[in-house]
């Protein structure tokens, strides 16, 4: 809960009555007497608060509220033991009704969970093929009053693997949507892909697989530096770079990470086209959220990584699921929600 707290030996400097050989000297007439450390009756105040905050610190420290040593190592140990998993991607929409009514009979979504916030003026609605405590899931937000957003060059579009592409385009030209690809095998393969847009103008890259353990497989987002990117995302993150393509007749590089297999998890597709550093991610994409163990430790990780908190570790006023928040290199945002939280929200 206070990783962000590091005892500091700069604190004796600030004891004027006491140097250094003084004070070691005053310390080590300290011992442990029924585990209550006792302090001499004529021990100055000063120093008597800098041994119970020390006191504090090493509590926090065995209890695992922070890392033993605040190093870029240690963290980095953690976050590859952490118990991580992507949990859905946030987006704004116009009209959450349509929406709602697009993913459901158009791609075969489930209505998981709405949460209604009158007195915020915005309503969610979650979204997936499976339980959220297992399955990645597609959380809509809708603002009450806004109709429309700038989805930008930055978004990329998600990735649904379903395994009849030709059947769910049939369906979604009768609903008169848009296809923007057509049916086809990918270049250099023979797997069936189409693209297609819901309502508000976001791509689907449809993928046509065997039944998928996670039918929402991908969330792809273009980049301006993929080594920057890829660094970041191994180490601030906590995920594995899985592979990378080049395809330079497109000139374009992409890098797939995860937490696991692409096949059987949802998997972050970073895209790098040549020669373009920036770009503009517009008002309608907003997150992706991950499970962790320990936000607070999380938080912690991001920063000794080099990366950019946007919001510290802590409950969610109002609620008790605690959550930290961070922005890639490019600005994209990564919200990380405790697991235990999450699986209480979600019951």
């Amino acid at each position: 809960m206070a990783s962000s707290i590091r005892p500091s030996l700069s604190s004796f400097n600030k004891l004027p009555s006491f140097s250094s050989r003084n004070l070691s000297q005053r310390l080590s007439l300290f011992h442990l007497r029924n585990g209550v450390r006792q302090l001499p009756h004529n021990f100055g105040l000063k120093a008597s608060r800098l041994l119970r905050h020390e006191s504090r610190c090493m509590r926090l420290m065995s209890s695992g509220s922070m890392f033993p040593s605040a190093t870029q190592e240690n963290a980095l140990d953690w976050v590859k033991q952490d118990k991580r998993r992507m949990l859905h991607v946030v987006y704004r929409v116009g009209d959450l009704d349509k929406s709602i009514k697009f993913y459901t009979e158009c791609l075969g979504m489930k209505v998981l969970r709405k949460r209604d916030m009158t007195e915020e003026r915005y309503t969610n609605a979650f979204l997936g093929y499976g339980p959220e405590d297992a399955h990645f899931a597609i959380e809509l937000s809708y603002n009450y009053g806004i109709e429309t957003y700038d989805i930008g060059t930055g978004f990329g579009h998600f990735g649904v693997a379903l395994d009849d592409i030709p059947r769910v385009v049939d369906i979604v030209r009768a609903k008169g949507g848009i296809i923007t690809r057509e049916p086809g095998p990918i270049k250099g393969g023979n797997s069936t892909v189409a693209v297609i847009e819901d309502p508000d103008g976001y791509k689907l890259e449809l993928l046509e697989r065997a039944p998928s353990p996670e039918p929402l497989c991908k969330v792809m987002l273009r980049v301006g530096d993929l080594d920057r990117s890829i660094k970041f995302y191994e180490k601030a993150v906590g995920m594995e770079l899985l592979r990378t393509q080049d395809d330079p007749e497109s000139r374009r590089t992409v890098a797939i990470m995860g937490y696991g297999p692409e096949e059987k998890n949802t998997v972050l597709e970073l895209t790098y086209n040549y020669g373009i550093t920036k770009y503009d991610k517009g008002d309608a994409y907003a997150q992706i959220a991950i499970g962790t163990d320990d936000v607070y430790k999380t938080a912690e990780a991001i920063k000794l990584a080099g990366g950019k908190i946007t919001r510290e570790a802590g409950p969610v006023p109002g609620y008790s699921t605690k959550i930290t928040s961070c922005v890639d290199p490019d600005g994209w945002k990564t919200v990380f929600v405790d697991n235990q939280d999450f699986h209480k929200e979600v019951e």
